[in-house]
């Protein structure tokens, strides 16, 4: 099954979506790479999502990413009499550890490190910012704290701290069990949340030991002092607009997706696109005008992929909802305009034989108009490359590895094809060709831009570029 468009579509998985029927209309909407949200998900229903994922993954015959979404070290207040409590503004607000239920004057923070960075003058958003405190004064365990904005607060909501980096392990034990249970299942992509630092990617990787990507989710302000280091060291990254926009002033959120979206273009590593982005549709079979704008501009932007949360995992319209993530992401990549962004975004390749050829398999592709370029790799590293490049034909790719096809399904513009390795460079050449011919990329006579790397086998050592043309009124295929 061909997209028609380059951009990626990750879809959530929950209530709405996690029977095999359901995945399969998902994908045939146009879903590229399913997220698993262990914020929501036990592990029992992991295995099972992974064995429908997988199930449908047979049926259709193409590589589909799993993203499993790790839930992060989650500050939360304690319990409310009663259930909850009203905060009135301007008044003051006691936050310790006492584990008695909170009121209108005390509150329990049962994370004892905090308290250690919390600052006078700094901030607390409480309920994904509905609630705003000023901390006055700070005494060991115990901070005083002024209600700038009030309203209702009910049990264990969660606490935003943007103003301190928190002495907090990216991976709290519940991270630990979650990611060790989902590599066991062989999934693609591990998203780490509320990544603070590039030591947070760091120690994943670790534990990761390249079994997944490493999907970084920028959605802390730290984080944004330290981007390159962390796109560095990281697979992947996300801007995770929902505790982003939290925890920043609203109205920096769009301008930080920006740079985080240029960033990780500059080093070659998908950039996914994540929150609210057709918000309305978990209860509406249409969007609204400006979550129309939202998902364009990242397209325009050249995003390698954007997200459906809840409008997939429990809205009223999934199917729906990813239809028209794809209707938009089609028309614009159809716009006259579009090729002017993203060639405009282009970065220069870096002084190596691999990022040469790569570059010039994109201006090879163009001069000779070929119908496509076709990239074999191993590791994953040639195909993302070629992504990088945002060329203006389709990438193919081919691989004999199941994991590196899946794992690329969330890069911009790779059709990726798992295939038994090229004997030599005629078979991988010739094979090239019908694979393009045979997946509905290429005519008979039309060129192909072939590019690998030699010898066979080799990770990263992308050397070889060969135009080929796809032949003969017998079905033979020549290069």
């Amino acid at each position: 099954m061909r997209r028609r468009r380059n951009v990626k579509i990750v879809a959530t998985l929950g209530p709405a979506s996690s029977e095999p029927e359901m995945i399969k209309r998902l994908f045939q909407a146009g879903a590229d790479v399913f997220r698993i949200n262990m914020s929501h998900t036990n592990h029992a229903m992991l295995a099972s999502l992974v064995a429908n994922i997988r199930a449908v993954e047979a049926e259709i015959g193409r590589p589909i990413g799993i993203l499993a979404d790790l839930q992060g070290p989650k500050l939360r207040v304690g319990a409310m009499a009663g259930g909850g409590v009203d905060l009135v503004v301007g008044s003051t607000v006691t936050i310790d550890l006492d584990p008695s239920p909170g009121d209108a004057h005390h509150l329990t923070l049962p994370h004892k490190e905090i308290f250690a960075v919390l600052k006078p003058g700094g901030q607390l958003l409480i309920d994904d910012g509905r609630l705003r405190l000023r901390i006055e004064t700070v005494s060991g365990d115990s901070v005083t704290a002024r209600v700038e904005i009030g309203g209702r607060l009910t049990d264990r909501k969660g606490v935003n701290v943007p103003d301190a980096v928190l002495p907090i392990a990216a991976l709290s034990p519940k991270d630990r069990a979650d990611l060790d249970r989902a590599l066991e299942h062989c999934v693609d992509w591990i998203a780490l949340s509320f990544v603070q630092r590039p030591e947070d990617v760091a120690e994943a990787r670790k534990i990761v030991a390249g079994r997944a990507g490493v999907l970084s989710k920028i959605e802390k302000p730290a984080a944004l002092d330290r981007l390159d280091e962390i796109i560095e060291l990281s697979d992947a990254v996300m801007v995770a607009r929902g505790d982003l926009g939290v925890e920043l002033p609203i109205e920096e959120v769009p301008r930080r997706q920006k740079q985080i979206t240029r960033a990780a273009r500059a080093a070659g590593k998908p950039v996914v696109v994540a929150t609210q982005m057709l918000e309305s549709m978990i209860s509406s079979p249409m969007p609204t005008r400006a979550e129309v704008s939202d998902v364009a501009t990242a397209v325009f932007d050249g995003a390698d992929a954007v997200m459906l949360s809840a409008e997939s995992a429990s809205g009223k319209y999934p199917v729906e909802a990813v239809e028209m993530m794809d209707r938009i992401a089609r028309s614009i990549e159809g716009d006259d305009h579009y090729r002017t962004f993203i060639d405009a975004q282009r970065t220069e390749p870096e002084a190596t034989t691999a990022d040469a050829i790569t570059a010039a398999s994109r201006q090879v592709a163009h001069t000779v108009k070929a119908a496509a370029i076709v990239c074999w790799t191993s590791s994953g590293s040639t195909a993302l490359r070629a992504s990088r490049e945002r060329p203006s034909v389709p990438i193919v790719v081919l691989t004999p590895i199941e994991a590196t096809g899946r794992k690329l399904a969330i890069a911009w513009g790779l059709h990726c094809v798992v295939t038994e390795d090229a004997i030599d460079n005629e078979d991988m050449v010739d094979r090239a060709c019908q694979i393009a011919f045979r997946e509905g990329f290429a005519k008979l006579n039309q060129r192909l831009v072939v590019t690998a790397g030699v010898p066979l086998r080799t990770p990263g050592a992308t050397n070889l570029l060969r135009v080929a043309f796809v032949g003969g009124k017998t079905g033979g295929f020549v290069g």
